[in-house]
C-alpha cells in the first residue's frame, strides 16, 4: 500500500463507506485486543483454579480506571490530530504527534506508579474475598509493572488512527494476541506459573505491539511521523488536547471507579457469582465492540469534517454511526442468546457458575440496544470537541444513578443477584435518556479547535 493510502480523508467521499472501511480493522483489531484477558481467562479456569479464574476476572474495573482515565486523554490527543488533518495543516498534525507521545511517556511512570502501590488498596475497596485476595494482587502487581506497552500502543494506534489508519493498528493487534495465547499456554501449562504466567503473557505481549506501532512512526513518510529531535510538547497543542481529554478522562476513570464499588456488592454473593460476573464480563466485552469500534470511528469522522469546516455532513455521519451501531450489535446478540450455554461454558463449565451466568446474559443482553445511542452520541460529541457534556451526563449515570439504584435495591428491595447486576443497563438508559434530550434542544455548532 503507497503512504497516500495509509492515511484516509473522510471529508468527501461515500459517508457510509469511510465508516464502514474505517470500522472493519477497528472491529477486528479490538477483538483481537480483547483477546489477551479471554485466554488469560480461559487458560486460568480451565487450568489453575476457580479463586485464580475469580481473581483474574473480578479485577477488570481496577485495570480499567487506570486505563479508561488514559484512554480518554488519548482521545483528546486523536481528536486534535483528525482535526488539523481535516483543516488540511499538516505541519500541526505532525506537532500534535509529538506533544502526545511525550504527554504518553509521563503517563507511563505515573500509572505504573500508582497502579503497584495502590493495588492493596483497590482490591480492599472492591471488598475482594480473602480467598481470592492473594491471586488478584499478584496478577495486578505484575500487570501494572508492565502497562507501558499498553499505553505506547494505544496512544500510537490513536495517532494513526486519527488520520484514518485503522489496519496496520490491526495487524499489530494480531501479532500481539497470538504472542499472548503461545506465552500463555507456555507459561501456565508448561511451567505452571499459575496467574503470574497470565499477567507475563500479557505485559511481553502489550510490549511487541507497542514496539511495532512505534518502529511504523518512526518511518512512515505521513505527517505523524515522529523524530527524537521533536519530542518536545507544545504547550498551545497540550492545552487543545488536555481541554477534550481531561473530561473525558475523568468520566473514564469515575465510571470504572463506580464499578469497583459494583463489584463489591457482587462480590457479597460469593466466589461462584463473582465466577458468574467473570464469565458474563466476557461476553460483555464482545458485546460492546460493535458500538465502541464505530463510536472511535465516529469520532474520527466528525473531527475531520468539523476541522474541515463541514457540520452537516458530520451530523449525517453520526446518523450513519448510530444505525451501524444498532444493526451490528443486534446481529451479535442473536446468536449470543441461542447459544448462550455453550458461550458461558467456554470460560468455566462449573454448572453453578454457568447457571448463574445464562440468567445474567439473557437479562442484560438487551439493553445494549440502548447503550448504542450514548456511546455513539458521547463519541461524536467528543470528536467535534466537546467532552465536557457527555462527561457530566456518563458521570451522572453511570456513577450517580447507578450507584442510587444499588443502594436502595440492596436495601429496601431486593438484594439478590439479578436484580444487583441491572445496575448496568440501568446506569446506560439514563445516559440515553439525558443525551437524547441535550441533542434534541442544544442545536448551536460546535466551533473547530483548529480555527
Amino acid at each position: 500500500m503507497t503512504t497516500a493510502k495509509r492515511q484516509v480523508d473522510m471529508t468527501s467521499g461515500s459517508i457510509t463507506k469511510h465508516i464502514i472501511l474505517f470500522a472493519i480493522p477497528l472491529l477486528l483489531g479490538n477483538a483481537f485486543q480483547l483477546l489477551y484477558n479471554t485466554v488469560d481467562t480461559w487458560v486460568v479456569g480451565n487450568f489453575v483454579s476457580d479463586e485464580a479464574y475469580s481473581a483474574v476476572g473480578s479485577v477488570g474495573p481496577i485495570i480499567n480506571m487506570l486505563i479508561g482515565f488514559f484512554s480518554g486523554l488519548a482521545s483528546g490527543a486523536g481528536v486534535v490530530i483528525s482535526q488539523y488533518f481535516g483543516a488540511g495543516k499538516r505541519d500541526k498534525v505532525g506537532v500534535a504527534s509529538h506533544t502526545s507521545v511525550v504527554m504518553t511517556l509521563v503517563m507511563c511512570l505515573l500509572f505504573t506508579a500508582v497502579g503497584v502501590l495502590g493495588t492493596p488498596l483497590f482490591l480492599r475497596l472492591m471488598d475482594t474475598p480473602e480467598a481470592v485476595f492473594p491471586e488478584a494482587e499478584r496478577y495486578l502487581t505484575i500487570y501494572f509493572a508492565g502497562i507501558s506497552g499498553l499505553l505506547l500502543y494505544n496512544i500510537g494506534a490513536g495517532i494513526l488512527r486519527a488520520i484514518g489508519d485503522s489496519r496496520r493498528p490491526f495487524y499489530f493487534l494480531v501479532v500481539s494476541a497470538l504472542l499472548n495465547t503461545v506465552l500463555d499456554l507456555v507459561f501456565v501449562i508448561n511451567f505452571g506459573m499459575g496467574v503470574e504466567g497470565v499477567a507475563y503473557a500479557t505485559i511481553i505481549s502489550q510490549g511487541a505491539s507497542a514496539v511495532l506501532v512505534f518502529i511504523t512512526l518512526f518511518v512512515t513518510e505521513l505527517p505523524i511521523r515522529l523524530t527524537l529531535s521533536g519530542m518536545k510538547p507544545d504547550m498551545k497543542v497540550l492545552g487543545k488536547i488536555i481541554g477534550v481529554g481531561i473530561p473525558a478522562a475523568i468520566q473514564m476513570a469515575i465510571t470504572s471507579f463506580s464499578n469497583i464499588f459494583v463489584q463489591g456488592y457482587i462480590n457479597h454473593f460469593g466466589k461462584m457469582a463473582m465466577g458468574a460476573w467473570t464469565t458474563f464480563h466476557k461476553l460483555d466485552q464482545f458485546l460492546l465492540l460493535p458500538m465502541q469500534t464505530i463510536s472511535i470511528a465516529a469520532t474520527t469522522f466528525v473531527g475531520q469534517n468539523i476541522g474541515a469546516g463541514q457540520h452537516e455532513r458530520a451530523k449525517r455521519g453520526v446518523r450513519t454511526s448510530l444505525l451501524l451501531s444498532i444493526i451490528s450489535s443486534a446481529v451479535i446478540m442473536i446468536p449470543l442468546f441461542i447459544f448462550a450455554p455453550e458461550a458461558c461454558a467456554f470460560f468455566n463449565d462449573s454448572p453453578e457458575i454457568v447457571s448463574i451466568a445464562i440468567k445474567v446474559v439473557y437479562w442484560v443482553t438487551p439493553m445494549y440496544l440502548v447503550c448504542c445511542y450514548n456511546q455513539v452520541m458521547a463519541a461524536a460529541m467528543r470528536g467535534e470537541g466537546n467532552s465536557k457534556v457527555p462527561m457530566i451526563i456518563m458521570i451522572t449515570s453511570f456513577v450517580g444513578v447507578r450507584q442510587l439504584y444499588l443502594f436502595i435495591m440492596a436495601n429496601f428491595i431486593s438484594n439478590t443477584f439479578i436484580p444487583i447486576v441491572y445496575a448496568m443497563p440501568v446506569g446506560w438508559i439514563a445516559a440515553t435518556l439525558m443525551l437524547f434530550v441535550y441533542t434534541r434542544f442544544n442545536k448551536k455548532e460546535k466551533k473547530s479547535l483548529v480555527d
